[in-house]
């Protein structure tokens, strides 16, 4: 998990005595993610839908990084129950969080699925979720160091925010709500570093995305209602469009799409309210470094209309006052 310029994993600073919760980490990006933070020293909560998955990620895990310290707990973001009953769960484990990766996701359901709550999976998944983990997490967060990184992707430059219909009630297509939510993503992580400064919280917010990094979110979709052939459609889709020797060449494996990721939380070069990709041509592949953000996303007035929609959907809202 090296690049060939100057950023390497093993030059940056030790994290003892840290903790680190990724989400979607039972595979593919995330748990490459918790793989290079759990190399640095950081206690290391793995979370997922799956124990069982969960299980086999922690051994595979410690078998890569001899003597982590490493867990799994539960959580599945397509449900605020189960993002609250994580929150409780962290009361004994985790007095402190110091570094917050929101990773998992799931990407082009066929059709219209929803959350245990009714809202759209994609965008209530991907987005939703992990704004009630983090206002959730909030006081938490400000007892460490308060550092959340968001998982985008290059989708979001073609996403759009459809506020009267945000949870695709009336129109659904598959891969547009998970640019959206995508967008959302985005939207989010540089709002939320908006709103930590003008409270004077001590939160530090920042995205990442991996370019073209084959991870396991097609077969995550599979899992929740896509059906397998769905997935292995798209499967086919992106193989035939990106895969092969093409895909060697414009793309990335997996360990190296989560460098981004580890870059915007362990470089002394990522800063506050910062985006953060690969560098080769089209963003597709390379070292990590700064990237471009898209119009929207870096629109105040839009973020705030996600953000006060969002408080509305999940019924979180953000203390501020206890985490200044």
């Amino acid at each position: 998990m090296t690049t060939k310029n100057a950023w390497r994993l093993d030059r940056m600073s030790r994290l003892e005595e840290q903790v680190a919760v990724i989400t979607g980490a039972t595979g593919g990006l995330g748990f490459e993610t918790a793989r290079g933070l759990a190399e640095r020293g950081a206690r290391t909560i793995l979370t997922g839908r799956n124990p069982t998955k969960g299980e086999a990620a922690l051994h595979r895990l410690r078998a890569l990084v001899p003597n982590a310290d490493v867990q799994f707990l539960p959580l599945d973001l397509a449900s605020l129950a189960s993002v609250a009953a994580f929150v409780r769960s962290l009361n004994d484990k985790a007095p402190q969080v110091d570094i917050l990766i929101n990773n998992a996701g799931v990407m082009g359901p066929a059709r219209r699925l929803t959350t245990k709550d009714g809202f759209e999976l994609q965008f209530g998944t991907n987005h939703l979720g992990h704004f009630a983990l983090t206002g959730q997490l909030l006081p938490r967060l400000t007892q460490g160091h308060g550092l959340v990184v968001t998982v985008a992707s290059l989708a979001a430059w073609k996403g759009k925010l459809p506020f009267d219909d945000l949870n695709a009630q009336r129109h659904y297509s598959a891969f547009g709500r998970y640019r959206q939510s995508k967008l959302a993503n985005l939207s989010f992580a540089l709002e939320l570093d908006r709103r930590a400064r003008a409270h004077g919280g001590r939160i530090h917010s920042r995205a990442a995305h991996p370019g073209w990094a084959m991870s396991d979110i097609i077969a995550n979709s599979a899992a929740l209602g896509s059906g397998k052939g769905r997935a292995q459609q798209i499967l086919r889709t992106v193989q035939k469009t990106v895969g092969g020797a093409v895909f060697r060449t414009l793309g990335q494996d997996v360990a190296h799409g989560a460098e981004p990721l580890l870059y915007a939380a362990l470089s002394p070069n990522a800063l506050d309210g910062g985006y953060y990709g690969p560098q080769g041509r089209g963003e597709r592949r390379g070292p990590p470094g700064p990237a471009p953000i898209p119009p929207d996303a870096s629109d105040p007035g839009l973020a705030k209309r996600l953000w006060d929609a969002s408080e509305r959907l999940t019924g979180v809202s953000y203390d501020w006052e206890k985490a200044s």
